[in-house]
């Protein structure tokens, strides 16, 4: 089992930055993908970014390819978005997952086993 949970969530005005982390337990994360979605109100959970804990590569949605850097700390078994450049539409609940299968279809919510309760992260126009 693996636990994950997120922080770092809050608002921000346009144009600012956060970082969210996402801490694992349970397990290491050592050829998991793991990645980041969120889901916006009345709106499907989208995939934002996935990285691949064995190689270290990491995948992006073209509405946050330049804007957001997905990085993770080995030691600490941590992933992280840092997420710049923030617009009104990034606005959502952001969840981070885990999928130890490491497949790759790292786009897709269905193949994930874990995920996080989520972070709130509301930007401001």
């Amino acid at each position: 089992q693996v636990q994950l949970v997120e922080s770092g969530g809050g608002l921000v005005q346009a144009g600012g930055s956060l970082r969210l982390s996402c801490a694992a337990s349970g397990r290491t994360f050592s050829s998991y993908v793991t990645g980041w979605f969120r889901q916006a109100p009345g709106k499907e959970r989208e995939f934002v970014a996935a990285l691949s804990w064995r190689g270290g590569s990491t995948f992006y949605a073209d509405s946050v390819k330049g804007r957001f850097t997905m990085s993770r700390d080995n030691a600490k078994n941590t992933v992280y978005l840092q997420m710049n450049s923030l617009k009104p539409e990034d606005t959502a609940v952001y969840y981070c997952a885990a999928d130890p299968g490491g497949s790759r279809w790292y786009y897709l919510p269905g193949e994930y086993d874990y995920w996080g309760q989520g972070t709130r992260v509301t930007v401001s126009s």
